[in-house]
């Protein structure tokens, strides 16, 4: 899966980034979630932002989509300073997030699912009603766009492989204007052939010029499809490579704080 020639890689390291976090820290009461982090999204490229449970993934996802206020550092959203005052703020400007739920209702249609909260109408006064054939034409050309056919357009979403739910979250959210897709481990409870399709999905996403925010655990299915790769540990970030400068080896030392891992071999008697 990790061959360089099976994705055409965003080269974006000339654009301006979307969104740029400078020296972030997030503070809950005496506890400190982000002790500094740097990143930044540019059009058109996958950063992957790699860390262990623990590492302060969670609370990174919240600030950067507008849920969190940092405690201290600035974050600047399309050159200028960022200040959504609710995360419906942040999704009207274009940063969406697939979480690992997916916040799919399984009995539901995809077509239900793909609009949930936004169902186009027709009609006006008394004679407004949704508009069932707009919605299922919809739903059925944005997941053939990412490769998915449906069997028809009331196909309940219960029905579908882990891998095609994540395709119809990130369609969801493509076509409802993303600039900044963050995606929260969307390939940890996968098999194989449907991590590779959720890769496939989000090469596609970066070809259309929207920054992908790839967040894992696993440095194999990061390196598939990252352009640059940022590890977080403890709440810092520890810079950011681009691809080619960095081994999986390297990676995951970093994740791991080498030191640990290191004693830990040591104590196991190099099995790990």
């Amino acid at each position: 899966m990790t061959e360089d020639s099976k994705f055409h890689h965003g080269d974006a390291n000339d654009a301006a980034p979307i969104v740029q976090m400078q020296n972030i820290e997030k503070h809950f009461g005496n506890i400190i979630a982000l002790a500094g982090v740097s990143f930044d999204v540019k059009p058109g490229e996958c950063h992957c932002l790699l860390g262990d449970n623990g590492a302060g993934k969670s609370t990174f996802i919240k600030t950067m989509s507008g849920v969190h206020k940092p405690t201290k550092g600035e974050i600047l959203f399309e050159g200028k300073p960022m200040n959504f005052n609710t995360p419906r703020d942040a999704m009207e400007a274009g940063i969406a997030t697939v979480f690992q739920d997916l916040a799919m209702i399984p009995l539901m249609s995809v077509t239900r699912n793909f609009f949930m909260g936004r169902e186009p109408t027709k009609g006006s006064g008394i004679l407004k009603r949704y508009d069932a054939d707009h919605a299922n034409a919809v739903a059925m050309e944005e997941m053939r766009k990412m490769g998915i056919n449906l069997r028809g357009p009331d196909q309940a979403v219960g029905t579908l492989s882990g891998g095609e739910r994540q395709t119809v979250a990130i369609a969801r959210a493509v076509y409802f204007g993303a600039k900044i897709l963050i995606l929260d481990e969307p390939t940890s409870a996968l098999g194989v052939r449907q991590t590779s399709n959720v890769l496939a999905t989000i090469d596609k996403v970066r070809n259309q010029g929207i920054g992908v925010v790839f967040i894992s655990h696993n440095v194999r299915h990061a390196l598939a499809v990252g352009d640059r790769f940022t590890v977080l540990n403890r709440g810092k970030t520890l810079g950011t490579a681009k691809r080619g400068e960095i081994t999986p080896e390297e990676l995951q030392d970093l994740m791991a704080g080498g030191q640990e891992m290191a004693q830990l071999e040591g104590s196991l008697g190099g099995t790990v």
